[in-house]
């Protein structure tokens, strides 16, 4: 069927190749035609479905008579202006008529911020051929401009067999499917040969391509349809249905509303934008304005620059795959990318029509990264800085030859329209104070590394912030989200009191840090730390861990196609314990199931996962797989340094068969000595029959986290009821004082593990109910231990004491507030 479209637009006819925007120029978002216009009102081509309003109104996707999928984008980049001069005059789903009005646009306000007011019309959808009617000449709205006709595919096709599996789910993940999540997805597909699509918003998505996931636009509660063809194709759907209905891990807060880039300075003389990353800091404003490397339009043949693209990504992917640390979640989604079926495609496509690799690899990324932002969602917009850094390392490979980055001085505030991950790491060590970004989020990839290193951090502040003169001195107050592009000499004497201030006690808590930790009673309290990998083992020293409460070994088994062989995970944990210098060692086995599911461990559908068969209930079902990492651990931590403790276990028998299988382990290594083997506390059971426990276990140690979501009833990934979960609740902390009373009891120490132990104003209620180990997340230990030298035993017993009589967790916190 042939659809004949009409100018939506009165203007000038344009062919794409005069759009001055490569994305469309190259037909990256596909074939059409452009129109300068000279009205405010975009009309409807022909009859069709409305398929999609930008949130941000700048852009409609039509769904034709013949399903070609239509783009009308107004302007150049004016996504940026968030909607500001668009008027939106249909809705999604919305049935037009040929010249009923879409969108009206406010032409003077828009000119003037926009990069160009050529509006393209692209067909986005495979398979369709445009002829166009009318082109470099003046069009009246109505006027006859192209025809749009499906054409034959003689691509060949695998033969995926018949089996198909479609299942409708919602998606709970707070800030819907952006990178990480896509990765987990793609990552997740792996081990499977069926096809699979995801439908949202009425348009398909390949489910093995992160960048077709995030172009997708999948939000929170986003109602979306799984379809999958081929041999496994019931497999497949389960495993990705179980795993966005699980939530990934992702952190459990309602989604942010979106946040629109900032006006220039407000009444109060201040810049406005959003915290990334908390702190203050002082200095001169230096603009980072990298370039961009000059890549070679046409190719040197397709066989050599295919190679030679096929090269640099292997080379990004081996180097992707030993980053650790904050940046282990980054390196999985640029992994993704790198791989992305879609990203290569088009890459290949452009390599096939004599362009050069660089070339290719820069219009495939760059077309990709403005689909993503014709989404018009804020937080998938985000993601585009990852597609710009994938683009910039590649390049560099095939080039040879890095784009320079301009160095900061030492103290500058960097400004910049936003950053790139792989930027964060040599500007850190640069010495800035501070980063201030245009635009970006607080979600964004170098956001997240920026509140790692703490280094303080703004986004979002607007264009205005680009106009700033270098070496101006300002005052960044990410606590309180602004920038005072002219402080006076009292805003600048007050901060630079507030910075001496913080910096003295930081200094001061990090240098005694070292030093065991010691009430001021006397009372001996360690403080450890949580670890995930040999790379954070070091720093946690640094920071004064006195060894390893908990070392989470799901890093090794989490975002790879096969499960660890025994000598890689020996190695793996002989690295931390080398790294750790002797101090203890808590070995925590394997914990997947529930909210971290593996792949290539596929476990059967479950109605409620966090009630399911995880921790150690999985292990027990896998008891090779347990023997195995019981082996790797024996071997791999010498034996004044080993302990290993069990997840989720609920009662005595679990304990005992998980014994079982450590003597065997010893045995088979000849190991006489005994190796200390404890338990997480992680539900009401392990802590109601805690005495049972410690008459058998060696430790016993509190997992808050869950401990809290399962006595509360309250899922800690549902955004519904996240404000519930709260370790410091009455009925939590009853459970933790049974704990406690069943470790003296036997004789057995008794720690906490979970996110609570991190928190220096709970510490004091925890050390009363009994808790003598307190394992930390790194960077809060100088802090944590700072504020427990100074309290007594019988003081906290008695705060523990009025915690236990309250009714509520805001009861509680009131009482920490008022004795802090």
């Amino acid at each position: 069927m042939i659809v004949r479209l009409h100018a939506p637009m009165t203007g000038w006819a344009l062919p794409l190749d005069q759009v001055p925007d490569p994305v469309f120029a190259d037909r990256m978002m596909g074939d059409g035609f452009a129109i300068d216009p000279l009205d405010n009102m975009v009309r409807a081509p022909c009859d069709a479905t409305v398929i999609a309003v930008a949130p941000t109104r700048h852009s409609v996707t039509l769904r034709l008579a013949n399903d070609a999928e239509l783009l009308i984008h107004v302007g150049l980049d004016t996504v940026a202006l968030a909607g500001s001069g668009f008027t939106a005059q249909v809705r999604d789903g919305e049935q037009v008529t040929l010249g009923q009005p879409l969108l009206l646009v406010d032409l003077d306000p828009v000119a003037a911020q926009a990069k160009s007011l050529i509006t393209p019309v692209t067909v986005t959808s495979d398979g369709y051929a445009v002829t166009l009617l009318t082109i470099d000449a003046s069009v009246t709205t109505g006027d006859p401009i192209a025809e749009i006709a499906p054409v034959a595919s003689n691509a060949a096709t695998a033969d995926l067999g018949e089996d198909t599996a479609h299942c409708t789910i919602r998606v709970p993940l707070a800030n819907g499917i952006h990178a990480r999540p896509a990765a987990r997805i793609v990552a997740a597909l792996k081990p499977f040969t069926a096809a699979v699509t995801i439908i949202a918003h009425n348009r398909p998505a390949n489910a093995r391509s992160i960048v077709a996931l995030l172009s997708a636009g999948i939000r929170h509660d986003d109602e979306i349809a799984i379809g999958a063809r081929g041999p496994d194709a019931r497999a497949a759907i389960a495993t990705v249905a179980r795993l966005i209905e699980e939530g990934m891990g992702e952190e459990a807060h309602a989604p942010a509303p979106a946040t629109a880039p900032a006006a220039a300075i407000s009444g109060d003389g201040l810049i406005h934008a959003v915290r990334a990353a908390p702190g203050l800091a002082i200095g001169p404003i230096f603009q980072f304005r990298p370039g961009d490397v000059s890549v070679s339009e046409q190719g040197a043949g397709i066989p050599a620059e295919t190679a030679a693209l096929d090269a640099a990504r292997t080379t990004l992917l081996t180097a992707a795959g030993g980053t650790a640390g904050a940046g282990a979640d980054i390196a999985a989604a640029h992994r993704a990318l790198i791989e992305d079926p879609e990203l290569l495609s088009a890459a290949q496509a452009l390599i096939v029509r004599g362009k050069s690799a660089a070339f290719a690899w820069r219009s495939a990324i760059r077309g990709h990264a403005e689909a993503i932002r014709a989404t018009g969602d804020r937080l998938l917009i985000e993601r585009i800085a990852d597609l710009k850094d994938i683009e910039r390392q590649v390049i560099a490979l095939l080039t040879g030859t890095e784009a320079t980055l301009p160095t900061p001085p030492k103290g500058a505030i960097l400004i910049a329209d936003e950053l790139l991950p792989s930027h964060f790491s040599p500007l850190a060590e640069a010495g800035i104070a501070g980063i201030c970004t245009a635009f970006g989020g607080p979600t964004a990839h170098a956001s997240i590394l920026a509140a790692s290193a703490g280094l303080p951090m703004l986004v979002a502040a607007g264009p205005a912030i680009l106009e700033l003169g270098d070496g101006q001195r300002v005052v960044l107050d990410a606590d309180r989200a602004t920038l005072d592009p002219a402080p006076d000499t009292a805003t600048i004497d007050t901060a630079t009191a507030r910075l001496t201030e913080r910096t003295t006690r930081v200094a001061a808590e990090a240098a005694a840090a070292l030093d065991l930790c010691v009430m001021a009673d006397g009372t001996r309290i360690e403080i450890v730390a949580n670890l995930a990998n040999a790379a954070e083992a070091g720093r946690a020293v640094a920071l004064g861990a006195e060894g390893c409460g908990l070392l989470r070994t799901e890093f090794l088994f989490l975002d790879r196609d096969s499960a660890p062989d025994e000598e890689e995970q020996r190695m793996a944990y002989a690295a931390v314990a080398a790294g750790l210098g002797g101090r203890p060692l808590i070995v925590r086995t394997l914990d997947i199931g529930g909210d971290k599911p593996v792949a290539y461990l596929p476990f059967p559908r479950e109605d409620n996962p966090a009630l399911g068969a995880r921790g150690i209930r999985f292990s027990l079902a896998r008891p090779d797989l347990l023997a195995q990492q019981f082996r790797a651990i024996l071997a791999g931590v010498p034996a004044a340094q080993c302990r290993i403790m069990l997840p989720m276990v609920i009662d005595a028998g679990e304990l005992a068969a998980a014994r079982v299988i450590l003597d065997e382990a010893r045995a088979a290594l000849g190991i006489d000595t005994p190796v200390p083997l404890g338990v997480m506390v992680e539900t009401p059971a392990a802590a109601m029959l805690a005495a049972s426990l410690a008459r058998e276990a060696d430790f016993l140690s509190i997992g808050s986290n869950d401990l809290t979501q399962y006595a509360l009833a309250a899922d800690r990934g549902n955004p519904a009821v996240a404000a519930k979960v709260d370790a410091l609740h009455p009925a939590v902390l009853h459970l933790i004082a049974r704990a406690a009373e069943g470790a003296r009891a036997h004789g057995r120490w008794l720690g906490v593990c979970g996110g609570i132990a991190s928190d220096p104003l709970a510490a004091p209620i925890l050390i009363g109910l009994g808790v003598t180990e307190l394992s930390a997340t790194p960077a809060a230990i100088p802090a944590l231990k700072a504020v427990v030298r100074q309290l007594t035993l019988g003081d906290c017993e008695a705060l523990a004491e009025r915690a236990l009589a309250a009714a509520t967790a805001a009861d509680v916190r009131s009482l920490l507030q008022r004795t802090a």
